[in-house]
């Protein structure tokens, strides 16, 4: 056995070990078939990508009873993971300005065939929202060696009485403020605004900004002595833009910064306008105030604008504000490196956990990457790198090892199921008592309840 694949196997088996006995031994067969790949061969199919692995017939029905009805969430596997990963002392957290950096996304795994699906997410590529299970992801960001790695501390699933994006945001912040910790500092993109955090009473974050953004000052300003006292204060304008052909210019900032960073073709000067004093344009008096700061930088066409109630510095803001990005590798990992972009599952509850655990496998497959010798594609690969995709591919020519020793929790648990219904009848939920006493036709008759 390649050493690769038995430092992957020694990772899953301690993430999954705490689960009760037989569950345990299904999921760490799901984990195994996705980081093997074997999702991309069968396009989706579970129990074709678990019969790939090798696994028995039994085993592959063991696992997806595990997938859908096991006893477990993402919540627990994640602090497992958490767990693992700080206890090897690879990954060190970020520190900028005194405060470690946690971003805060939203993903979703695209069902456009998915009957009754109440939840959508965004679609680049068809420029709507089209029906999909989103998943809020939490990641404290962190570095191994010299790679960027958000380590997960939350998968944040859209509220079943309320499936809106909108109210999918208002809980993923709320479940963000609930495991932000005294030195946290939530990092998140345009889609989550300053009402939003303000709302979740989030005290500590950076928050990327639309363009035409505005705010007013928290203060009105002073009274002139003639007409009524204003009751807000004047209106911010961070960038210039045009509307209906005309040029509406930018507010003058209140202050202005310059400082130098190296770059690829030598020494580059950036600016940042910062405003501060601000609240939004609708907030009530004595709102919380927060300050707008945006950053240009010659090697983009368009400044960076951000927002934040602390008092840090433009650099600091711009290094908070770069490491949102690590978090979007654990949904890149998940669906173009393991297949899980296409999933054929259809009830409720399989819906949500099968997602939940394609991104955790995804940041398995990413550290495992991060921490194990590069391996070469080929013979073509003369400088190969430490990819998720080249382990992929090294995990793929490996067979599900038997003889690797388990801990001792991670058996089948040997239960009595001879009178247990099997077939399609196993599969189907008991009828209530009220349809069974008026002749349901879904209840199978005598001969099939004992089969």
């Amino acid at each position: 056995m390649q050493e690769g694949v038995y430092r992957v196997l020694t990772w899953v088996s301690a993430l999954v070990v705490d689960v009760p006995v037989g569950t345990n031994l299904g999921l760490l067969h799901l984990f195994w078939m996705l980081l093997c790949g074997k999702l991309l061969l069968s396009r989706g199919a579970i129990f074709p990508g678990l019969s790939a692995v090798g696994l028995s017939a039994g085993a592959v029905r063991r696992a997806w009873v595990a997938l859908g009805r096991g006893s477990w969430t993402s919540h627990r596997l994640v602090k497992q993971w958490a767990r693992v990963v700080e206890a090897e002392g690879f990954w060190q957290p970020h520190l900028h300005g005194g405060y470690h950096p946690v971003a805060v996304d939203i993903t979703g795994f695209s069902r456009p065939r998915l009957q009754g699906c109440p939840t959508s997410h965004d679609s680049t590529t068809a420029g709507k929202a089209l029906p999909a299970i989103p998943l809020g992801i939490i990641a404290r960001i962190g570095s191994v060696g010299v790679q960027r790695f958000g380590l997960p501390r939350g998968l944040v699933r859209a509220a079943p009485d309320d499936p809106s994006p909108s109210a999918h945001r208002r809980v993923l912040l709320k479940r963000a403020v609930e495991l932000q910790a005294p030195t946290d500092l939530l990092v998140t993109d345009r889609e989550f605004t300053v009402g939003q955090l303000q709302a979740a009473r989030a005290t500590v974050w950076v928050t990327r900004l639309l363009k035409n953004m505005t705010a007013r000052r928290a203060d009105p300003p002073p009274y002139g002595g003639r007409g009524r006292p204003s009751t807000y204060g004047d209106l911010v304008r961070p960038l210039a833009r045009r509307r209906k052909g005309q040029e509406i210019a930018a507010t003058r900032p209140d202050q202005a910064t310059h400082w130098t960073e190296p770059g690829r073709d030598g020494d580059r000067t950036l600016r940042a306008e910062q405003w501060t004093g601000l609240v939004l344009p609708d907030a009530a008096p004595g709102s919380p105030p927060f300050t707008v700061v945006a950053i240009s930088d010659p090697a983009y066409s368009e400044p960076l604008l951000v927002a934040t109630p602390l008092a840090l510095t433009p650099p600091v803001l711009r290094e908070l504000s770069r490491d949102r990005w690590p978090v979007e590798q654990l949904p890149l990992a998940a669906k173009q490196m393991l297949g899980a972009a296409r999933q054929f599952v259809h009830e409720q509850e399989t819906c949500q956990r099968f997602p939940e655990l394609a991104l955790l496998a995804g940041a398995v497959l990413t550290y495992a990457a991060a921490t194990s010798p590069a391996v070469p594609t080929g013979s073509w690969d003369r400088q190969p790198r430490r990819t998720p995709g080249r382990l992929r591919r090294l995990l793929a020519q490996a067979d599900f090892p038997e003889d690797f020793p388990w801990p001792g929790r991670l058996r089948v648990k040997l239960s009595v199921t001879d009178h247990l219904p099997t077939g399609y009848w196993g599969q189907r939920r008991r009828s209530t008592p009220t349809s069974a006493s008026s002749g349901n036709a879904d209840q199978p008759p005598a001969s099939a309840q004992v089969a």
